[in-house]
């Protein structure tokens, strides 16, 4: 590259009104996975200018993919926002231009393979272009000095980025776009018998690959989101001529990804699958359960979710692949109970929650948890080390270190990876193993920098939510617990959790990852595996008598929130809540003496005072709460009941 260097920043959005607009986990990845594709083509089309990326460094395999097509990678996990050196004569219009031709490439592929002209209606052609032309929202940047990084930050302070007016019948997943009928009102009206339901039936009757699945009976969507829902079905045919004479081509995508439902599930079934290898009665039971809920549900629609935990228990036996790909809501009785989710097959539903009854009795295992976590992660401080260009090329090779290992450790955790890109990742996990999954990335993160040199760390927010929960509101909420719990509540390299029930958020716990980990791993995780083993008679010594009361101990002992002092000290406190520890039951019965009490109520007592952690002081001079706040407890019950009372 000649002459003096210029620097392109590039930004494209919005983020949170693509990807975390969902109706399931399959909506997340695929706004994720698109956004991530659209990334990369903006610096292919910069490398076409001769223009070098340098921030962050671009994943090989995705950008190979992008013409040659073929293999490519799964998980979104290039950025929305990038920095390139470039020469004198770069044109930005043109990286900008090739963005917006691979989105509407994308959406007319889309159309053509779906036969959309078929169903079309008057409207419907119009809305698609007025919407796939209209979304985007596409900044950037050439400035000349390499030091200058906010320039984009500075430019969000006056964008005039407004999508159209949208009018008629909105869309499911896509708040304020409307849905592709073109019908004013819902349901049928004057003038229009056939309504916007009729569309989508009509659709939905089309028999395209995945078509019912992919729209559910009442679903309506809008451009935006019906590309969202469906390009991974044609992604593979994908080809489109670029300007300057470069082609892009699409690769295999898996056409489905866990559900949520499946998800929560997903521990349980690999615990029931194991039971049935070993017992040849419950393999018969477990084979007649299958036959009527693949008979229900109609599709095998987790074939391809491959949860690792059972993925390994049907190794075993040839077959039992089947059982794994069962769809997940045949394993919850509330959705078997649910007749508006089985339309004409709700006798069915009821024969099958029988069958589910007498499966669980046969193979003598609780019913399934109706809960499971959202994962999200987020680098601190990197912002402030990248205005230092001396520290860019090394924060670009941690960063790329980084994102190359986090797939296999979400998955070795039983979860599925939804996006990773940069210092930022998006999961989601069996309740069991988010802390454990999050403490793992904790780790990683860590070992990919000089620390001394870039001190960064990772904070996290894990969403342990109900499957009744709208997933897009999960999402959103996550956010806010991680940037304002975890980082700003908690003083940063800290993880926060919370849980919602269908009545609400009833948890909510902080805490900086130096306090939460000790050399055994995640307290809160090692708390309530002692204590699911107490409840299942395997040895353990904590009683669910021991929580019932300990928010009403706590008022006790904390100080007035008015002010003054606490009635006991802390080695006093211990001491009570030792001395309740033993009159639970259990410990008594398993020959807990004082002092062993004590030795096991106070990991417990320290995670549920509050600490903010400061980055310029040791440890031992960090902010503790005068005050005992019960959510630490809580959360290692909810944990350990798998959030279902007994």
């Amino acid at each position: 590259m000649s002459g003096t260097p210029l620097y392109f920043h590039f930004t494209l959005g919005p983020v949170q009104g693509f990807v975390a607009q969902a109706r399931r986990t399959r909506d997340f990845w695929a706004g994720s996975f698109i956004l991530s594709w659209l990334s990369a083509v903006a610096m292919r089309a910069v490398e076409k200018q001769d223009g070098t990326i340098k921030f962050p460094e671009p994943d090989e395999a995705f950008m190979k993919a992008l013409e040659r097509g073929g293999t490519g990678p799964k998980q979104g996990n290039v950025p929305n926002r990038f920095k390139a050196e470039v020469a004198s004569g770069f044109d930005p219009r043109k990286v900008e231009e090739a963005v917006r031709d691979a989105w509407r490439a994308l959406a007319a592929h889309v159309w053509t393979a779906d036969k959309l002209d078929e169903y079309a209606r008057p409207d419907t052609k119009a809305i698609w272009v007025r919407q796939i032309n209209a979304f985007w929202d596409i900044q950037w940047a050439l400035v000349d000095d390499e030091k200058v990084t906010n320039t984009l930050d500075r430019m969000k302070n006056w964008r005039t980025h407004l999508p159209p007016d949208e009018p008629g019948v909105k869309c499911m997943m896509m708040d304020g776009w409307q849905e592709l009928s073109g019908a004013e009102r819902p349901g049928r009206q004057p003038g229009d018998p056939k309504g916007p339901d009729e569309f989508w039936k009509a659709i939905r009757a089309s028999g395209m690959t995945g078509m019912a699945t992919d729209l559910r009976e009442g679903e309506m969507l809008c451009a935006i989101a019906y590309v969202k829902r469906r390009f991974a079905r044609h992604f593979v045919k994908f080809e489109a001529e670029m300007l300057g004479g470069w082609k892009l081509k699409g690769w295999k995508l898996p056409n489905g990804v866990p559900s949520v439902h499946y998800m929560a599930a997903a521990p349980w079934l690999a615990k029931l699958v194991r039971r049935a290898n070993d017992d040849a009665s419950i393999e018969t039971e477990m084979w007649s359960f299958h036959d009527q809920a693949h008979q229900l549900s109609g599709e095998y629609g987790e074939w391809e979710s491959n949860v690792k935990c059972v993925t390994d228990a049907v190794k075993l036996k040839s077959g039992q692949k089947r059982w794994a790909a069962l769809d997940g809501t045949v394993f919850f009785d509330a959705l078997l109970e649910n007749g508006n989710l089985w339309a004409e097959g709700k006798e069915d539903a009821k024969k099958l929650l029988s069958k589910l009854k007498a499966l669980r009795k046969q193979a003598d295992i609780e019913p399934v948890s109706p809960f499971y976590a959202v994962l999200l992660m987020d680098g601190d401080e990197l912002g402030i080390h990248m205005s230092d260009p001396h520290k860019q090329k090394a924060i670009t090779l941690g960063l790329a270190k980084f994102t190359e290992e986090v797939v296999s450790i979400v998955q070795e955790n039983n979860g599925f990876l939804v996006y990773a890109g940069g210092d930022d990742v998006l999961a989601v996990l069996p309740l069991e193993d988010a802390l454990s999954c999050a403490a793992a990335l904790r780790a990683h993160y860590l070992s990919c920098f000089d620390l001394k040199t870039i001190p960064t760390s990772l904070s996290g927010a894990i969403e342990y939510a109900h499957i009744k929960m709208p997933l897009g509101k999960v999402l959103h909420d996550a956010h806010d617990l991680l940037d304002n719990i975890a980082k700003d509540g908690r003083g940063r390299d800290a993880i926060a959790c919370r849980v919602w029930k269908p009545g609400g958020l009833t948890v909510e716990w902080a805490m900086p990852w130096e306090c939460a980990l000790d050399e055994k791993g995640v307290v809160i995780d090692r708390l309530a595996a002692e204590f699911r083993k107490g409840m299942e008679g395997e040895g353990g010594d904590m009683a669910s008598k021991f929580f019932y009361r300990i928010r009403e101990r706590f008022d006790l002992l904390n100080p007035p929130r008015t002010g003054g002092e606490a009635v006991l000290k802390d080695d006093q406190a211990l001491e009570l809540m030792a001395m309740e520890y033993l009159n639970s039951g259990l410990a008594r019965e398993k020959g807990v003496d004082m002092d062993k009490a004590k030795t096991k109520i106070k990991p417990l007592l320290d995670q549920c005072r509050p600490v903010v952690r400061d980055k310029t002081k040791p440890r031992a001079e960090w902010c503790i709460s005068d005050r005992l706040e019960p959510d630490g407890a809580l959360l290692v019950r909810f944990l350990a009941h798998k959030g279902v009372e007994r």
